[in-house]
């Protein structure tokens, strides 16, 4: 594809749900619109568990297969990624090194490095970011793993700075950046560009603008709990989910008058349900919007039944891979009232759909450390923040707002 005339990054979205509730399907059909507008898509898949390929209905796509002029498509195989990546890193270590350490190194397999936490993660979000930078696309969709898997996918970038941090700080690094070990020097400047690589993931998931998140998920009861925490604990994490694309609503029935089916009557009964969980959604979604698709009476497979779902979830020439909804900043910061050292300040979380039960407070230097879900998130204060103590907190509508007064120690006279 051509990538003449195109500004900026793509626009990124992640698909994420449960397995099992069409996450594949609906990214597919995202794609497909995006295309259809003339949008120069990648639909790129994440998930080890590749379907791409049969809900398109093509044979395989292990490489980049170009579907349409305006469409790719790629399952990527991210511990092939990984295994290729560690064999040109032996093979650079063990030329630069002594030949007894050059030996060792090339004795590794790569299988014996998946263990790490978050490399094979980070790897494939790398590739997400090359895609959407190297000016090939104006979109690019990903289907990811399934729930908790995804959850920690995007987690990782955050979680392998973490551990790089812990095992070599980068003040040694820099240390030994400074010696006269020629194999040393050349183990810090690999470790740098994998921070850098990494900043770049977290960067793009940063960027509220142009990467989003779509959370799939179904109208029933028992998984409502399941999309509320991923709802939340991607809200904690910093990302933008714009929609809650809700599959599988049966269509109205009405029973015919003086016949009781008790086939039609148990569909009506159900779908009334799905109703009232879609309306509890709806109401608490805060910015969040919630499209729905009616359940196919087959399994769609091919480019017309991919067509037909996204002119239900895209309706009136909605742009399919817009941000949708309103866009509040993951954390505001502002004055309540009072002057000096009289003043309260307020720290506005995005939040929607969180169990307050969940949440916790922590406060350690000048981080705010917010738990919520089972997960725990550090925030940097800003710097007004940091010579204030906390003083309250509470939930406001789809907002965390936590409450600063001045430390009268340490606020200037």
């Amino acid at each position: 594809m051509s990538s003449e005339g195109r500004a900026g990054p793509a626009r990124v979205q992640f698909f994420v749900g449960k397995g099992g509730v069409g996450k594949t399907t609906l990214a597919a059909a995202t794609a497909q619109a995006a295309a259809e507008a003339g949008n120069r898509t990648l639909l790129v898949s994440l998930d080890q568990a590749h379907s791409l390929a049969d809900v398109i209905g093509i044979a395989a796509a292990r490489d980049l297969v170009s579907v349409t002029d305006t469409l790719d498509v790629l399952e990527l195989d991210t511990l092939t990624l990984l295994e290729n990546r560690f064999r040109s890193l032996a093979a650079v270590l063990a030329a630069a090194g002594s030949h007894d350490h050059g030996a060792q190194l090339s004795a590794l397999e790569p299988e014996e490095l998946t263990g790490l936490p978050g490399v094979q993660d980070v790897l494939g979000l790398r590739e997400i970011v090359r895609f959407a930078t190297e000016g090939d696309y104006d979109a690019v969709v990903v289907d990811c793993p399934p729930t908790a898997d995804c959850l920690r996918t995007l987690a990782a970038p955050a979680m392998a700075l973490e551990y790089i941090e812990r095992v070599w700080p980068q003040h040694r690094r820099i240390v030994a950046l400074l010696g006269s070990d020629p194999r040393l020097v050349m183990l810090v400047t690999l470790i740098e560009q994998v921070v850098a690589a990494v900043g770049e993931v977290r960067e793009m998931l940063a960027n509220r603008a142009k990467t989003t998140v779509r959370l799939v998920t179904t109208p029933e009861r028992v998984v409502l709990t399941e999309t509320r925490r991923t709802v939340a604990v991607a809200a904690l994490s910093g990302l933008r989910i714009d929609a809650i694309l809700v599959n599988n609503l049966l269509p109205h029935f009405d029973s015919p008058a003086g016949h009781d089916d008790p086939g039609v009557a148990w569909l009506i009964r159900r779908r009334a349900l799905q109703q009232r969980v879609l309306a509890e959604l709806t109401a608490s979604a805060g910015a969040t919007v919630i499209l729905s698709v009616t359940r196919s009476v087959t399994e769609p497979v091919g480019w017309a039944d991919l067509g037909g779902i996204a002119r239900e979830l895209y309706a009136d020439d909605t742009d399919a891979v817009a941000v949708l909804g309103k866009n509040p900043p993951a954390v505001r910061v502002g004055l309540e009232s009072g002057a000096g050292v009289d003043s309260v300040y307020t720290m506005r979380m995005y939040l929607p759909l969180v169990n307050p039960s969940t949440l916790t407070l922590g406060r350690v230097e000048d981080d705010l450390v917010v738990g919520a879900e089972g997960v725990r998130r550090r925030v940097r204060l800003a710097s007004v923040l940091r010579r204030c103590v906390v003083a309250g907190a509470e939930l406001d509508g789809s907002d965390l707002v936590v409450r600063f007064t001045p430390d009268p120690q340490v606020w200037p006279v």
